[in-house]
């Protein structure tokens, strides 16, 4: 079974940057794609971007395009939201997830693993 944890958010100004680490443990050979969400609270989870595990193409939300860069680290089954410009409506629980499927869906739908989240705070 697929575990994931992420780590690095916190409180950060306006402007600034954070990069967000989502680690993996476990079968990831049966997993094509991990993605990143997040939900600020009473809104409904977004899609933030999304990366194929094995070819490294990526899919973003049109609203981070430019700002936000995920990658990935193979060897240390580990992937990373690189988030620049950020501003306080970023301002959410970050939660990375992974699904066997090679596009990752930009709902939650298809996803089989989930992390606990790591929270972002943008102050103005």
């Amino acid at each position: 079974q697929v575990q994931l944890v992420e780590s690095g958010g916190g409180l950060v100004q306006a402007g600034g940057s954070l990069r967000l680490s989502c680690a993996a443990s476990g079968p990831m050979f049966s997993m094509y794609s991990i993605s990143w969400f997040r939900q600020a609270p009473g809104q409904e989870r977004e899609f933030q971007a999304g990366i194929n595990w094995s070819t490294g193409t990526t899919y973003y939300a049109d609203s981070v395009k430019g700002r936000f860069t995920i990658s990935r680290d193979n060897p240390n089954d580990t992937v990373y939201l690189q988030m620049s410009s950020l501003k306080p409506e970023d301002t959410a629980l970050y939660t990375c997830a992974a699904t066997p499927l090679p596009v990752p869906p930009r709902t939650g739908d298809n996803y089989v693993a989930w992390g606990q989240g790591t929270q972002v705070t943008v102050s103005s």
